[in-house]
């Protein structure tokens, strides 16, 4: 169970940030969940926060932080605006209906 200053930590960083993705740099999903935000759809990455979670020493304190607040184990752990999207999936269905230019247009 992650500590409470962890989860309070990673709020933060979720509610201070345009766009907050968890990641790892070996999964293709949190690869296509990058492409599709920062090379189709141009997101500007100083907007941005990605954590790679496989590199940082609480990698595994901040995933379990996540699935504390969404419910949510895996990653990519996608967040627009500060509203949880979910993972490569959801973010790739919210393309595919037209409705993450709508979201991406609000930043």
């Amino acid at each position: 169970m992650p500590s409470a200053a962890t989860i309070a930590r990673v709020q933060g960083l979720i509610n201070s940030s345009k766009i907050f993705v968890a990641s790892k740099t070996y999964c293709p999903y949190c690869q296509a969940t990058l492409k599709t935000l920062f090379e189709e759809k141009k997101v500007d990455k100083k907007l941005a926060t990605v954590l790679q979670l496989n590199q940082l020493e609480d990698g595994s304190d901040i995933q379990d932080a996540l699935a504390e607040i969404t419910g949510q184990k895996t990653v990519p752990n996608i967040f627009i605006n500060g509203k949880h999207i979910g993972g490569n999936s959801d973010l790739q269905e919210l393309n595919n209906s037209g409705d993450l230019d709508k979201l991406l247009a609000s930043l």
